[in-house]
């Protein structure tokens, strides 16, 4: 299940690269899950856990992969913390819809991240404890929340 949280909120982790710099392991990168995110995200490929071939830059480490995949490997192997979603774009959402499925993910978004029109989910709204379940029901809740923000 997937719970959001719009707008600022306390024991997020806001820097997801300095956390992930710090905390990864490089089992992280065994499973088929972390390998399609990796490739379909990043186009790239895990040799190993400490080595990933990306088309553009060559070898790197895993710390030079996107914001985003190091956000969605974050989300994938501690579950009990809240990151910070919005180091992803719109092109993680069906990941992060994924990693849901297997388990309970609570995340921060400051952003809208769009899910796409057509895709059918069920989302908590940490805010308020609304259910939605497709981007038209998501639009105006996510949008109370933002809103405030702004004004804040």
């Amino acid at each position: 299940m997937l719970t959001i949280f719009f707008g600022d909120m306390e024991n997020s982790v806001y820097n997801t690269a300095v956390y992930f710099k710090n905390t990864y392991e490089p089992e992280w990168f065994d499973s088929a899950l972390a390998k399609q995110m990796v490739k379909d995200i990043d186009k790239s490929d895990v040799l190993s856990g400490e080595c990933i071939q990306s088309p553009v830059l060559g070898q790197i480490p895993p710390e030079r992969l996107s914001g985003g995949v190091k956000t969605l490997l974050l989300m994938l192997n501690e579950p009990d913390k809240i990151f910070n979603a919005s180091t992803c774009g719109d092109n993680c959402a069906k990941w992060i819809l994924k990693i849901a499925e297997s388990k309970n993910l609570t995340i921060n978004l400051r952003h809208l991240m769009d899910f796409g029109k057509d895709t059918k989910f069920t989302i908590v709204v940490g805010n308020s404890g609304e259910i939605v379940h497709s981007m038209k029901e998501l639009i105006p809740v996510a949008s109370e929340y933002l809103n405030k923000m702004k004004q804040e």
